[in-house]
Parts: C-alpha cells; sequence; structure tokens
C-alpha cells in the first residue's frame, strides 16, 4: 500500500512548499500529491487554489501574478519541486485547470529525456475530464488518476474510457463492493484525505492501493 503525502505533509507544515515536500520525504512517504496553477507568465505554479489569499500574505489569482512574484511569497514552481525531490518519490500532480495540462506535459517530457527521470515516477490526476482525456490522447505513457468526489460508477466508466491507471476516489464513497468492482476493472485505488485512526483502519480494510494523508506517518 503506497504512502502518499497530501500536498507534502500538510498536516504537519505549510501545503505544498518546499518544506512541507521535505516533511514527507522526512516521513518516508512512496509519493507526494500536489496542485498546480499556471502564473501570469505561464510558469506551472504548485498552489492549490485559484487565488492566492488562504495560503499568503497577499490577494488575488494565481494567474494574475507573475512566477517571480509568486515565488516571493512562497509559492514554488513546479520544476522546483521536481529538482528539489529528485527522484525521491512518485510525484502525484493534480491539474486544477485543462489549460496548463499541456504545460505540464511538456515539463515531463522534458524531465523524462533530460533528467533521466521515468515516466513511472508521474501520475497526473484531476477532477476535470478535459485535462485528463488530453493527457490520454497525447501521451499514454503516463499513469492518469481519475479523481472522484461523488459517483464511482461514472468516474469508472470514464476511467476505463481514457485507460486510466487508478481511481482516486474521497475515501467515504468506498466500500467493499465498489473496491471490488475497481480492482476487477484492473484499476488501483489511491483514496483521499484519510487522517484520523478510525478512517485509516476503516480504508486499509478494504484493500486500497495506496492513501493519501496530510499525515503519511500514520499510513
Amino acid at each position: 500500500m503506497l504512502k502518499i503525502g497530501h500536498r507534502g505533509a500538510k498536516g504537519y507544515v505549510a501545503e505544498n512548499t518546499l518544506a512541507s515536500f521535505a516533511k514527507a520525504i522526512e516521513l518516508k512517504v512512496d509519493a507526494v500529491e500536489l496542485d498546480v496553477h499556471l502564473s501570469s507568465d505561464g510558469e506551472i505554479m504548485v498552489i492549490h487554489d485559484a487565488t492566492v489569499n488562504r495560503t499568503t500574505t497577499e490577494t488575488g489569482f494565481v494567474s494574475d501574478f507573475s512566477a517571480s512574484e509568486l515565488k516571493k511569497l512562497g509559492i514554488p514552481t513546479l520544476e522546483q519541486v521536481l529538482l528539489f525531490l529528485n527522484r525521491r518519490c512518485v510525484i502525484n500532480i493534480e491539474i486544477k485547470e485543462a489549460t496548463a495540462t499541456p504545460k505540464v506535459l511538456q515539463l515531463i517530457e522534458k524531465w523524462v529525456t533530460e533528467q533521466h527521470w521515468k515516466y513511472n515516477q508521474f501520475q497526473i490526476s484531476s477532477f476535470n475530464w478535459e485535462a485528463l482525456s488530453m493527457v490520454s490522447k497525447i501521451n499514454s505513457k503516463i499513469a492518469i488518476g481519475v479523481l472522484a468526489e461523488a459517483s464511482i460508477e461514472k468516474a469508472l466508466a470514464f476511467a476505463i474510457q481514457i485507460k486510466a491507471h487508478s481511481i482516486n476516489p474521497y475515501f467515504k464513497l468506498l466500500n467493499s463492493e465498489n473496491v471490488n468492482l475497481i480492482h476487477s476493472n484492473g484499476f488501483k485505488i489511491y483514496t483521499w484525505t484519510v487522517n484520523t485512526p478510525e478512517d485509516l483502519i476503516f480504508v486499509k480494510s478494504l484493500i486500497v492501493d495506496g492513501i493519501i494523508s496530510d499525515f503519511p506517518d500514520r499510513i
């Protein structure tokens, strides 16, 4: 079962920061999950929200700031995170808006060809099915995770359509029947965001393939 740090190790250190990814590595994660948006000058920035309001001292949309301005606010670029992690774990990149997809694919291609990473050191996940369709069409070597927070059945049908690698569902959607259904269709299950001891016991009893947690050391 993979131990996946949510936005690094969000339960311990400010999310989606280099310090949070450092903590996740210290806690011996197999993978980290992170989120990306584009800056005004087209750089891939690692931040969950469409605005900087919640996680920085500034306010406004990520897309209204340049990469250099965002870096000053403590928001790293995806390239900085890859350099820092240096193949020490798998990177699950959650694309928030489909417009970022071509840039993310270009960057992965660059790191595979120039930095000697392997495709299996990346996964792209999203709630945005347009983004995942684009990944499937452009580069079928990259593992795709279909995020689900409402319907396992719809996510499964779409995963079959695009030949995804995994279904990444909200853990409260899971039960033994749909876990068996997903597995019988050949997909992995990486579930989120599981934090309490009781919830971890429940999810582990279902025999999922990976757990995304703010506290990856609890897995």
